[in-house]
C-alpha cells in the first residue's frame, strides 16, 4: 500500500484543473462549429471560428463578402455565406 502525500493530491488537482480547461474551450469550439447550419452567428463567433481580426471581418462585410445584418449595434453574419466564402476563390 502506498501512502499518498500533499504533493500528489496537489498533482492530481492540477491536473483535473488542466483537464477540465481542456474540455472546456474545445467544446465551445466544436459547438460555435456546429451552429453553422443556416444560422446568424455574431461577429465574436466568426472571429473565432475563421481565426481573423476584427479589421479583416470588417473588409469581408464592406466588400460584401459574407452578408451581415445589424441589429441594435451587433453584427450578425449568415452561417452560409462563411461556409461558401472559400469555395469560390
Amino acid at each position: 500500500m502506498e501512502n499518498i502525500t500533499k504533493q500528489d493530491l496537489n498533482d492530481l488537482k492540477n491536473q483535473i484543473i488542466s483537464e477540465i480547461k481542456f474540455l472546456i474551450t474545445n467544446s465551445s469550439i466544436q459547438n460555435e462549429k456546429k451552429n453553422m447550419n443556416g444560422e446568424w452567428l455574431r461577429s465574436k463567433a466568426v472571429r473565432k471560428i475563421l481565426e481573423i481580426s476584427p479589421a479583416t471581418l470588417q473588409n469581408l462585410r464592406i466588400s460584401s463578402k459574407i452578408r451581415s445584418k445589424k441589429i441594435m449595434g451587433s453584427y450578425y453574419y449568415n452561417s452560409s455565406d462563411l461556409k461558401h466564402l472559400f469555395e469560390n476563390d
